[in-house]
């Protein structure tokens, strides 16, 4: 019986997730599996994957042939690559302990790189993040200046109205000041003709007396 390992699709539309199983060939895509051996789930970031590493091995090497979706997550994984080093220990080409060290040191420098990937995302998230708020802080600084120069032109416009005002309210106090004073000496000159009328009638006064 020809056996495949594939994915078999669960949950919901547009949510799916997928059992990494071992399966007839022969049987639908989404129907009955012999085993299940892990899942993919790629609606997280990144996608998330639980695999059993023995099961996959073991199916592979009774000849189970990967899809090619499952044969990238079982590369990623090592599966395929512990299983070709089982291969030459099989030939005679590798001691079990010499697959074993290729092995560990293949697994030692992926999860480095995948730390260094890991640690580069989060520097790229932390860089980004300084640079959205230096930016949040400029546009901040901008709107601050631009309002703090209107409420200098506001502060000019109320000093000159204030001004204006203070000035024609001098105006008009100096403009009842000449005419109080003009009245004054428009009185002054009154009482002066008075007084010359006065000085006039006195000598005729007199002569009529001597008469």
């Amino acid at each position: 019986m020809p056996v495949k390992i594939r994915l078999a699709r669960h949950g919901r539309k547009r949510r799916a997730f997928y059992y990494i199983v071992a399966a007839d060939s022969r049987a639908p895509r989404d129907g009955r599996y012999i085993e299940r051996i892990g899942s993919y789930n790629p609606n997280t970031d990144p996608a998330s994957i639980d695999l059993n590493f023995e099961k996959a091995l073991i199916w592979l090497q009774n000849g189970a042939v990967p899809t090619d979706t499952c044969k990238t997550i079982l590369s990623d994984k090592g599966v395929l690559y512990k299983n070709h080093l089982m291969k030459g220990v099989t030939k005679g080409a590798l001691t079990e302990e010499e697959a074993e060290n290729k092995f560990n040191a293949w697994l030692k420098d992926k999860e480095q790189k995948i730390q260094a990937k890991a640690d580069k995302l989060k520097a790229d998230i932390i860089a980004d993040k300084e640079k959205r708020l230096k930016i949040e802080e400029e546009v901040n600084q901008a709107r601050a200046e631009e309002l703090s120069a209107k409420k200098a032109a506001e502060s000019e416009e109320e000093a000159k109205a204030a001004d204006t005002e203070d000035t024609a309210v001098d105006a008009e106090e100096v403009k009842e000041e000449v005419k109080e004073e003009v009245e004054e000496v428009k009185a002054e000159e009154v009482k002066e003709e008075e007084v010359k009328e006065d000085v006039k009638e006195e000598p005729k006064e007199e002569e009529k007396k001597e008469d």
